[in-house]
């Protein structure tokens, strides 16, 4: 099998002055503990305005977040809000932790963050709910903190979904690889369980092996090229994380193979790969959703507005017949 160097593209955002807004950090700086000064450009439009100051804390820097980043950028400036945007440039839970501290610190209006640990991360959460700054998650929660709200989609539900879809390809019978992100990532964990109760309740198709990248791309690259090996006779595979959806990509385009495979989100790199065949389908989260209402639901919290305890962005299935023009 041909090796494939696995390299991780951090997008840039130029921002200008045309946004009342700064990204201050991303896990695509070296010093990515810094809070910096977040700044109104346009002075003229937010003198005077009760301009809030409000932190998204991803996961990882990865490409498949920079659509929540324009809507969040974009809806913010609705609101003459800042913004500052922070990310690990690999799933690290100490560094979410220290990010979060550090926003607990700058007083900052409201944080909304998709927590790679839930239970790790349900302490720094309450502390800044104790510390009157209103918390939401987003894609992945912690229900055990006392986070106010939800954004995204039941990824129980979604797992399910997603075993439907390979229910249909196969119809009912076949060999599947599956790759994961982290062990302890709760969305990646109920996609996962959903996926494999379909599975085994409603077909008979046989999970070969289950590989977790534990938010890696080197490894998610690794593993995936090991199962292949071992396995040669898979039927299909399936992306439970957005790295294994990229790495799966790459290993399609050099290997050529001509087996199913279906990945959870959207980003242009998965909709180009469905246009080139290197994707089956894709499971979206409507993830273009989700900038603008951690946004609106932060202004509302930070405004002292009641907020749902859960707004649900639901998913939607996409295939080559979706993308192409």
């Amino acid at each position: 099998m041909a090796n494939i160097s696995s390299t991780r593209f951090c997008s840039i955002l130029s921002m200008g002055l045309l946004l009342p807004l700064l990204l201050v950090a991303s896990g695509c700086t070296a010093n990515i503990e810094q809070p910096g000064e977040p700044i109104a450009a346009n002075q003229t439009a937010t003198e005077g305005a009760s301009s809030h100051l409000f932190g998204i804390i991803y996961p990882m820097a990865h490409p498949y977040y920079e659509t929540v980043t324009q809507a969040a950028l974009e809806t913010a400036e609705d609101y003459h809000a800042k913004l500052i945007v922070k990310a690990p440039d690999e799933a690290n839970l100490e560094q979410q932790i220290r990010m979060m501290e550090t926003m607990i610190k700058q007083s900052v209006d409201g944080i909304a963050i998709d927590p790679i640990d839930a239970d790790a991360l349900a302490p720094v959460i309450d502390k800044a709910i104790m510390a009157g700054i209103p918390v939401i998650t987003f894609e992945s929660d912690s229900p055990a903190s006392k986070r106010l709200s939800f954004i995204g989609t039941d990824n129980y539900k979604a797992g399910e979904q997603m075993g439907q879809m390979l229910d249909q390809l196969l119809q009912g019978r076949g060999m599947i690889i599956v790759e994961t992100g982290m062990a302890k990532m709760r969305n990646a964990h109920e996609r996962l369980n959903g996926m494999l109760a379909y599975i085994e309740a409603q077909t008979e198709i046989q999970v070969l092996e289950v590989k977790y990248n534990e938010g890696s791309d080197t490894v998610a690259l690794s593993e995936l090229e090991a199962m292949i090996d071992a396995h040669p006779h898979f039927d299909g595979f399936v992306a439970i994380d957005v790295i294994s959806g990229s790495t799966s990509v790459l290993v399609w385009k050099a290997q050529g193979l001509n087996r199913y495979a279906l990945t959870f989100g959207m980003m242009p790199e998965i909709a180009e790969a469905l246009r080139n065949g290197q994707l089956t389908a894709a499971l979206s989260q409507n993830e273009h959703m989700w900038g603008t209402r951690i946004i609106e639901t932060l202004e509302q919290a930070a405004s002292g507005q009641d907020i749902p305890k859960r707004i649900e962005t639901g998913t939607t299935e996409v295939t080559i017949e979706d993308v192409v023009q």
